[in-house]
Parts: structure tokens; sequence; C-alpha cells
């Protein structure tokens, strides 16, 4: 049964400083405990696990799909986009079903939406059955991304956001490690195989969280007193809020869109390269991303946010464009090594700060859902707009304009400040 009212957290005690005031979140006072990471932070890890692997197992030839059925290049990143559209068109209506139901059954519906459309596009007859299929997933997927965000920022102690983002983020990389070789891999046994168990690890993961999650309390404790939800409105007025909306959607236009969705056409396109590189080359991505997770998660809580995301974007940008001028294997994989350690680098910076900005006493659905809102409009434009650009003046151009509108991106943060909070 959904939760009757929204899962929100008690009013914590605020904590006295010298003149009377209230702590912000995220201060760490000396004599403060030291904050462990919670179990169902780790729950959500594994389920994030499930969902990376299954997504890998299709990112790989998710495109040539695509084009067996007679479609362009711009056709067939569609695919890709189609999906990040309906996450864009759905959002806001996510963000309210968080506040209505809850984050843990409207991740939970999430999933299982998910599942169902993969399964269906094991059996799509011809282009537009799979660019339906996907596009109801997306529905799903951003469900279960938004209220997976959301219960971060619920469940993690304030002073190890930037470690929980890491955690979290290394449950996705090890799938992300994991899944695209395995897919790569599974090309002897179709196009559509893949689909199939990328549906049963999805709803492998909604065991999971339903399992493990299903004793959590995310109410208000009795006899206390809610705090608002945070507006949109106001998060607006927060310059580093302003900052994360460009930046999120850069981040999603490079390596949400772009890589996905060109990178295997880009190296089917290559005689020296060929598709299974393509498989390689997201995993070497992956292995960038992983060695900067285990190193920012800490420094991030430690020095702040907006040094890494300003790092983390200008690192990302400059190896995004020179992608496609890379044509030997040896090249491609070192610019993607150092292309994931840009992302690890910037995802848990950015992650850690939209908690800042949100809060665990708060919460903030709608808010929430426009940062996701944010990266998804990134998506969409960027498989579109980069494809039809190959399509016209080749893939070096498109990956070029790709990794100057990453690098651009940065100019936002200068004048914002850090929302790491300090004594």
């Amino acid at each position: 049964m959904p939760d009757s009212t929204p899962d929100t957290p008690a009013r914590a005690t605020p904590v006295p400083t010298p003149d009377d005031a209230t702590v912000p979140t995220g201060v760490v006072q000396p004599d403060e405990p030291r904050a462990t990471v919670p179990r169902e932070i780790w729950v959500l890890v594994a389920a994030a696990f499930c969902v990376a692997l299954g997504f890998g197992f299709v990112s790989p030839i998710l495109p040539a799909y695509a084009r067996s059925f007679d479609v362009g290049v711009q056709a067939a990143a569609a695919i890709v986009s189609v999906f990040a559209l309906m996450r864009l068109v759905f959002a806001p209506a996510g963000g309210a079903l968080i506040g209505r139901f809850g984050e843990r059954t409207i991740y939970l519906t999430g999933l299982l939406v998910v599942a169902l459309s993969t399964g269906a596009c094991a059996l799509a007859e011809d282009y537009w059955h799979l660019l339906l299929y996907r596009g109801l997933g997306g529905i799903g997927s951003t469900m279960f991304t938004v209220s997976g965000v959301a219960l971060l920022v619920r469940l993690s102690p304030p002073t190890l956001r930037g470690r929980v983002s890491s955690l979290y983020g290394g449950g996705f990389l090890v799938g992300s490690i994991m899944g695209p070789v395995m897919g790569s891999l599974m090309l002897g046994l179709g196009y559509r195989m893949p689909f199939v168990i990328y549906a049963a690890t999805l709803i492998a993961a909604a065991v999971v969280v339903a399992v493990f999650l299903s004793g959590t309390s995310l109410r208000p404790a009795p006899g206390s007193t809610p705090l608002p939800v945070l507006g949109l409105a106001e998060a607006l007025r927060d310059g580093a809020y302003r900052a994360l909306l460009v930046s999120g959607f850069a981040n999603g236009w490079s390596n949400f869109g772009v890589r996905v969705a060109l990178l295997p056409l880009f190296a089917f396109s290559v005689p020296t390269l060929g598709i299974a590189w393509a498989g390689v080359a997201l995993t070497a991505f992956a292995v960038g991303n992983g060695i900067a997770l285990s190193l920012a998660g800490k420094a991030v809580d430690e020095i702040g946010r907006r040094p890494f995301i300003i790092a983390g974007l200008a690192v990302n940008g400059l190896a995004t464009a020179l992608v496609g001028i890379s044509h030997s294997p040896v090249v491609l994989l070192v610019i993607s090594v150092v292309g994931g350690l840009g992302a690890g680098v910037l995802n848990p910076a950015q992650q850690a700060s939209i908690a800042d900005i949100v809060g665990t006493e708060r919460g903030g659905g709608k808010v929430v859902a426009a940062y996701q809102m944010a990266m998804d409009a990134g998506a969409i434009a960027g498989p579109v707009l980069a494809g039809r650009v190959a399509d016209v003046w080749g893939f070096g151009w498109a990956f070029g304009l790709t990794g100057i509108l990453t690098c651009a991106a940065l100019i936002a943060w200068l004048p914002a400040r850090d929302t790491l909070a300090r004594p």
C-alpha cells in the first residue's frame, strides 16, 4: 500500500553555538560523534549496481540494434534521446508523486516500469516499436532516479555526503565496468537477448530494495514538527543551484547522451576500431571514473564541492573533445580513462551539492526533479544535435562541440558559492 503521507524526516535538534544560533546542515562540530554510513545506503548502492549492470548490457548494442531497422545515425541516436525525453517530460510529475506517496514507493514502481518496458524492447518488430518502448522506459527511469537521489538526501549524514555520493556512484561504476564488456560478449546472442537479461537485473534490484528497506522509517517522529519543503522558487534564488543546473545539463549532454549514443557508432565507422571497441572504451571510461571516485568522496567532504566541479568539467570536456579524432584503440582507451577521471570528480561533488541545498530535514522532490531535468535535457539535445553534426561534418566535430560545451559550463561556477557549510 502506498504511504498516505509523504516521507518526511523529523526536525533535528539544533546544536548550540556560542551565540545560541542553529548550526547549518553539514557543519561539523568538534565534539560531534563520527558518522557512519547507514545500512540503507548500502542497499541503494547494491540496487544501483544491478541497474548499471543491466544498462551496460544494452548500451554497446542499442544504437546498432536501432540501425538494424535500416535507419540513419541521427535516428539511431534518437533511441537514446527518447528515453531521456520521457524522463524530462515526466520529471515534474515524478517530483509530485514523491510528495504524495513517498520516495520508497516511487523508487520501486519506477524500477518495475523500466523492467517491463526493457523486456518489451526485445520483442520490437520495427524501429517505431523500439522507440515507443524505450520512451515508456524513460517514465519509470525518472521515477526511480529522482526518488533514489531523494532517498540519498534523506538518509545521508550531512558530514558524509561526498563519500555517500561516491559510494552510490561506485555501485553504478562496478556495474558500468562489468556491463559493457558483458554486453559486447553478448553480441553472439543477437540484439534482443541483452534486453531480456537487463529486465531481469532490474527486477532483482526491485526485490533488494523492497526486502531491505521495508522497515526503514522516513516519517516524522511522534510529536515533532516537520520543516517546510524546499520550493523550486526558493532554490533558484541560490546561485549554486543555478550553477548546478548548468553543469548538470553539460554532464547530461556529454556523459549520459553523446558518449552513450555516438561512441558505439563512431567505433563502428572507424576501420581500425569496430563496435567491439565501443564496449571496451566505455569500460575504460568507467575505470577512470572509479579511480577518481575512490579519492574524490572524502576530499569533497573536507575541501569543498566547487573546486571539484570546476576541475571535473574541465578534464571531462577536454577528453571528450578528442574522442572524435582517436582512430587508434590505444589512444581511444587513454582518452576514455581521462574522461572518466573528470566525470568521477564531477559527479560526487554535484550530488553532494544538491544534498547540501535540499538538506536532510526539509526535503524537496521538485528541486531534485528540476536538477534531474537539466541533465535529461542535455542527454536529449546532445545525441540529436551532435548526431546531426556527425551526419553532416563528421564525428570529430560532434565530439569537439560536446567538449567545448562541457568546458564552458564551468563558467557558471566561477561566481557561485561552495555549498559545503563550515564552522
